[in-house]
């Protein structure tokens, strides 16, 4: 069963390695050649072998409590007065995020190859939570990059990285964000590449990242393809995720690439406006340019001069300069529409969300609740609409409190961090 739903996946692949399209590739310095070679041997080893996603689905379900739910947001969905909202519920996914599902993957491969340290970098702090317990729980070193400003914006999930025997480094250079800690890691694998694995946490850099990530997080998909079937006995209309690199996107979608009467959704973060400089939206504004950085080609924020532009987002985990190779080839084919929300909508989403359905999200996903809500008033009460709510929101207290302009209660908050920071 997984195997043929990969396949289908890739269906559009063009038959060059690694290539989706035009976007993709592997565009690595000589001295990561080696290594991304056995990487590419160690994953091909391991996708064909149904061992080894039989190990991987043992341990989900006995570690990580998957499948996770569906949940009819019944509340939701009067408040629209339209198409029935239902949320895909990563959230209760270890760790708090489909993060999870790609490092404990990842986790098993390094173990079959041998190694013994994994580096991670990590913005909203969700992946490096998910990997410093990925260690913890297999017996591996482990170093987590965070740009300085993400480590400043999400001080609980660096308290637990620490308290699970990671190593954080914030990262100071450029704009002290993710892109930046991407470039740190890549730079420590580079010197460190013998005993150590990058365990990239989206679909993004160079193959044969993009396809193992998503392969990994297709679990999401398949379990959304059979339980909306056994839920209301049908599919969904649409299926909306939020959009950074785009590895809850890649997940949730894998399962209903080939059905060509789900709509799929990606939301990207439309910050202070799309006119504003101040977002990071590449496809749906129109103002990503096609390039190469970081390993790989996809769409860029970046100037005529090739230089990466400065992202904005009230989420810490959608402020990435680039986009999946596989997400920017499916746009490009007609089978993904990209839209955005800005801050300001995301804020007010989030507070809906809470109040009429008492679940938390975190305000990468609350992006996909955004367009939810705008698509279900536009909807009949007979269409059915599947958010893939990607994370919880406790890690953003400080960043929902500062919006909320609650200044005694964010004062206290950070009172109690200095305390163990």
């Amino acid at each position: 069963m997984k195997n043929h739903i990969f396949n289908q996946l890739f269906e559009f692949e063009t038959g060059r390695e690694g290539f989706f399209g035009e976007f993709g590739g592997a565009y690595i310095p000589e001295i990561l050649h080696e290594t991304i070679a056995e990487l590419c041997e160690a994953f091909e080893m391991v996708r064909k072998d149904n061992s080894f996603w039989e190990e991987y689905i043992d341990l989900m379900s006995s570690y990580s409590c998957r499948p996770t739910p569906i949940t009819f947001c019944e509340n939701l969905t009067e408040y629209c007065g339209g198409a029935n909202i239902f949320l895909k519920r990563e959230d209760l996914n270890h760790t708090g995020a489909h993060k999870a599902n790609n490092v404990m993957g990842q986790g098993l491969l390094v173990k079959r190859m041998g190694k013994k340290r994994v580096i991670a970098e990590t913005g909203a702090g969700q992946h490096g939570v998910a990997t410093a317990t990925m260690a913890a729980r297999l017996g591996l070193d482990c170093t987590i990059y965070m740009g300085a400003e993400d480590v400043a914006r999400q001080r609980p999930n660096v308290f637990w990285m620490e308290q699970l025997g990671a190593s954080v480094v914030a990262v100071e250079d450029g704009t002290a964000t993710l892109k930046d800690a991407i470039n740190a890691a890549m730079r420590d694998w580079a010197d460190s590449m013998e005993n150590t694995h990058y365990a990239l946490g989206t679909v993004c850099g160079p193959h044969p990242f993009p396809l193992m990530v998503t392969w990994f997080q297709s679990i999401i998909g398949t379990e959304a393809h059979q339980q909306m079937q056994d839920k209301i006995g049908q599919l969904p209309d649409q299926v909306i995720a939020c959009v950074g690199g785009g590895s809850n996107a890649s997940g949730i979608f894998s399962g209903f690439l080939d059905e060509q009467n789900v709509e799929l959704i990606g939301v990207e973060a439309g910050g202070e406006g799309t006119n504003s400089g101040l977002h990071a939206t590449r496809i749906a504004s129109g103002q990503g340019h096609i390039g190469v950085a970081q390993g790989y080609k996809t769409y860029f924020l970046q100037d005529n001069e090739g230089q990466m532009k400065d992202t904005h987002s009230v989420s810490a985990g959608l402020d990435y300069i680039g986009v999946g190779p596989i997400l920017a080839y499916l746009h490009s084919e007609g089978r993904v529409r990209f839209e955005s929300a800005t801050d300001k909508e995301v804020i007010e989403a989030f507070k809906i969300m809470v109040k009429n359905e008492g679940v938390i999200p975190a305000l990468e996903s609350t992006h996909a609740i955004v367009h939810a809500l705008k698509e279900a008033k536009l909807m009949g009460k007979d269409k059915n609409i599947l958010v893939n709510l990607s994370g919880r929101g406790d890690k953003d207290i400080f960043t929902i409190a500062d919006a909320l302009k609650d200044k005694k209660w964010n004062a206290f908050l950070k009172s109690k961090v200095e305390g163990f920071s």
